[in-house]
């Protein structure tokens, strides 16, 4: 059955909102994605993470920050924590790593790839929340069979000394840890040419008021999360409704012509603005209204030149979410060119084509 859902989606792909063009964008963010890590695909490994790791039965969330208190054990990545020694336990246990890149490899764009957990994870890199997969908590959710890239923003890495990644893992019965895979950081041929790169920090507060859109708006009261992510493991457990996202981006020397902005993925809807002017969304937003899965459609929303400016540039995000997860969950997220945009998405084995080496993201089998 998912089999034939997948072949008719290989010859109906979903549609895209306000797009510059009708075509999806691909999921390279890999909150809960099921790409292959292997070498190929246009993956090139940048550094082998696979070998002994920190490990520590418990949980604290504290440990996401990197501070070695001297009572870490150490287990193999990738094996099961049964096949290192601690049979029959389940629940939360922590890994950590380290890894160090190059100023010209940290420009590139880097990826996590953590390989297959059991059964629900989260990560952080140098105490900063990089994504998640299945769910921790009450509302338990098996990331089991997801194979987990997680995107890597580059203001998120240290060029000079170690790099941090901490893993929290939740097992619920049977074998638990990161199991398999061909775990490292990698870069791809096929990530989009921003202009600029909107993954990492943005802020971030629930509610609900227009005058959040307007660019002079003083936000540095408000938290600061990971895009994209779902807002829920980064502190918002349970919210539901409407909530809000703004971040600033630079463009040097600019020409005065359009520019396309990649919104990935967002659960539920959305409306997004530009310098405090609506540029596009998705749904009935002011309705909070989710009548099918606008949750799945690819966000790709057209800038009009006249919108923006030389410098400073503010994008604010509106968004609602009915139930469940929340937030702009999926990538990528970013402002590029729309010559650029045009041939990535249609480069021959290159992001458009690779949309459909995604589908199978978020537990299906």
């Amino acid at each position: 059955m998912r089999l034939a859902f997948l072949l008719l989606l290989l010859y109906c792909p979903p549609a895209g909102a306000f797009v510059a063009s009708s075509a999806p964008v691909p999921d390279w963010t890999a909150d809960q994605s099921a790409h292959s890590a292997d070498q190929g695909d246009g993956w090139q490994r940048v550094v082998d993470l696979r070998g002994t790791w920190q490990f520590r039965l418990g949980d604290n969330l504290a440990w996401s920050q990197g501070e070695d208190d001297g009572n870490w054990e150490t287990a193999f990545v990738p094996a099961t924590w049964e096949d290192e020694g601690f049979w029959g336990y389940d629940g939360f246990a922590w890994y950590r790593t380290t890894f160090r890149v190059s100023p010209g490899d940290a420009a590139r764009p880097l990826y996590l790839h953590l390989g297959r957990v059991d059964d629900a994870d989260e990560v952080w890199l140098n105490g900063r929340f990089l994504g998640s997969t299945g769910r921790i908590g009450l509302d338990y959710e098996t990331g089991y069979h997801s194979v987990r890239i997680y995107r890597i923003p580059q203001e998120y890495l240290r060029t000079r000394g170690d790099n941090v990644i901490a893993v929290r893992v939740y097992d619920d019965e049977l074998g638990g840890g990161i199991v398999e895979g061909q775990q490292g950081i990698y870069t791809t041929r096929d990530a989009p040419a921003f202009e600029s790169d909107l993954a990492g920090g943005w802020r971030f507060q629930p509610g609900d008021d227009l005058r959040w859109a307007e660019p002079g708006f003083d936000d540095r009261g408000w938290a600061m999360i990971t895009v994209p992510a779902r807002w829920e493991p980064q502190g918002y457990p349970g919210l539901d409704g409407y909530a809000w996202y703004r971040r600033a981006f630079t463009l040097k020397d600019f020409d005065g012509a359009r520019r396309v902005l990649l919104l990935g993925q967002v659960d539920d809807l959305d409306e997004v603005y530009v310098n405090g002017r609506r540029i596009g969304g998705t749904g009935r937003i002011d309705e909070g209204n989710v009548r099918g899965n606008e949750w799945d459609d690819a966000r790709v929303y057209t800038i009009p030149g006249e919108v923006l400016r030389e410098g400073r540039n503010v994008v604010a995000v509106r968004v609602f979410d009915s139930y469940f997860d929340g937030g702009i969950y999926a990538g990528p997220v970013g402002v590029m060119r729309p010559e650029a945009y045009e041939r990535w998405r249609g480069r021959e084995g290159g992001g458009f084509v690779n949309w459909f080496r995604t589908l199978l993201k978020g537990g299906w089998e």
